[in-house]
């Protein structure tokens, strides 16, 4: 064995998804539908990128519910998603939700057309201005081999009108995590179905940096399949290499979906230091678990260098953000403050570091479109699902890092603490207390499960309002 695998520390409800999910992938029955990848209009130069709004004649072809798109798309706009279907969680240690066929069903809702959010959805969410010029790289680190992410990453783009990014232009670039060449796919059956539950991961990922900076570049970094199901230090040790590599290969920002047990190994030494960089952007999902609890945080959000991102859901029809009741939050007591942290935010830890920071939409309800077609194992292309987690807000918010260019100022969080209140929508309903509850951890205080006026944990700041805030 490659390593000794040290148990899951999700939550019951994930680790129960993931069994269903594993089940689903290995035998399901149902046939997939054809994207829909008609041309959109020409797309703008990479130095001043603008999101097209999606046509209304996208939003035609029907899932494989039964449903139409352009319902599934106003489901999404009111937040009532899940009232008609379920989510599930695509791997062990990743933060990606895909919606499901239906409340009782682990099958993908898969689509003709995007359902989800979009691009310019989110550009009209957070206020950002149409024109996308950052040129800096966003790198994202996930597991397993992806063969088909270039053409997936160029469907997506052409379908929601942002420029082409692929190998041979010099815009996306995919690296091995020790700096080589990716590797060769796995070919046997458990490393085929990891593969394609991380595939959906990493193309959540990539199309999330994507809609948050169009004009940027991209670097996808695999570790070992292994790493999206082994929660040990071999894992951390991967992550905290590959973070070293993006920094060398120059990334400005560098996002990661996936979340460890916090211990002594990964809190310090190398697993620590290699995720501290000056000058550049490191965001982490906080997790779907909700509040975990008073005294670990899930690596490596729980370091006082990362900018540890919660979640929201964020209907668009007239309501306003709230938190989202899977996003994570918590102490993490091994650890001193994050890096620019207020007393005022660490009392709910009692002056430890207490996330999250920042926070971005993740609810499956209000969940984004992406476009995925890897499927070695199942043979059952996704193409275009909902997805959600606070997999989508970290590279989200990685790439608003990156589209501003001023990473000069970033030293871990410090430079959001330090920006205008104006710089965030201030979210102030919603909790996180499904699984656990504030109130049984002693010296924790109410705001790590609670959102309300100012800093709170299952949405930090707050969500972005234009781009003040980096």
């Amino acid at each position: 064995m490659r390593r000794r695998i040290r148990a899951w520390a999700g939550s019951a409800r994930g680790t129960r998804q993931w069994a269903l999910a594993t089940a689903a992938v290995t035998g399901l029955v149902c046939s997939a539908l054809t994207a829909n990848t008609a041309p959109s209009s020409a797309a703008p130069t990479a130095d001043a990128a603008v999101i097209s709004p999606l046509p209304v004649t996208r939003l035609t072809g029907e899932a494989n519910s039964g449903e139409g798109v352009a319902r599934l798309h106003q489901q999404v706009r009111e937040g009532t998603l899940l009232k008609h279907h379920g989510s599930r969680s695509v791997c062990p240690l990743c933060h990606a939700e895909v919606v499901t066929e239906d409340a009782g069903s682990d099958t993908p809702l898969r689509a003709q057309a995007p359902a989800g959010y979009g691009p310019a959805d989110l550009q009209t969410a957070y206020g950002l201005p149409a024109a996308s010029r950052g040129t800096g790289t966003i790198a994202i680190i996930d597991a397993g081999v992806y063969p088909t992410l270039e053409n997936d990453l160029a469907v997506y783009r052409k379908t929601f009108g942002l420029p082409p990014c692929t190998v041979a232009s010099g815009c996306l670039s995919l690296m091995n995590y020790d700096g080589g060449k990716r590797p060769a796919p796995q070919t046997g059956a458990q490393g085929r179905l990891m593969e394609e539950g991380a595939a959906l991961e990493t193309a959540l990922d990539l199309d999330m940096a994507s809609a948050a900076c169009p004009s940027c570049r991209l670097l996808e970094i695999s570790v070992p399949w292994q790493d999206a199901q082994d929660d040990n230090d071999v894992s951390t040790a991967d992550f905290a290499q590959a973070v070293n590599t993006a920094v060398a290969a120059g990334a400005s920002a560098v996002s990661i979906s996936y979340g460890f047990s916090a211990d002594v190994q990964n809190t310090h030494g190398f697993r620590r230091t290699a995720l501290d960089h000056k000058g550049v952007a490191i965001t982490a999902s906080t997790g779907d678990a909700g509040f975990n609890g008073g005294v670990h945080q899930l690596w490596p959000s729980a370091l006082p260098s990362v900018i540890s991102v919660g979640g929201v859901t964020l209907p668009a029809d007239g309501e306003k953000p709230a938190a989202w009741y899977a996003a994570g939050s918590g102490c993490e007591l091994a650890l001193p403050a994050a890096e620019g942290q207020p007393s005022s935010v660490t009392a709910a830890c009692g002056g430890h570091r207490a996330a999250s920071d920042i926070s971005a939409v993740a609810d499956p309800a209000t969940g984004v479109a992406v476009y995925d077609t890897y499927a070695p194992q199942s043979g059952e292309p996704n193409n275009w699902v909902v997805a959600g987690g606070t997999s989508a807000s970290a590279p989200y918010v990685a790439g608003l890092f990156t589209r501003t260019g001023h990473l000069s100022a970033v030293d871990g969080p410090r430079s959001l603490y330090r920006a205008p209140k104006a710089a965030f929508t201030d979210v102030t309903s919603g909790n996180n207390e499904t699984y656990h509850q504030c109130a049984s951890y002693p010296g924790v205080g109410p705001a790590l499960c609670n959102a309300g006026p100012g800093w709170d944990g299952p949405t930090g700041l707050g969500v972005p309002r234009g781009l003040g805030a980096f």
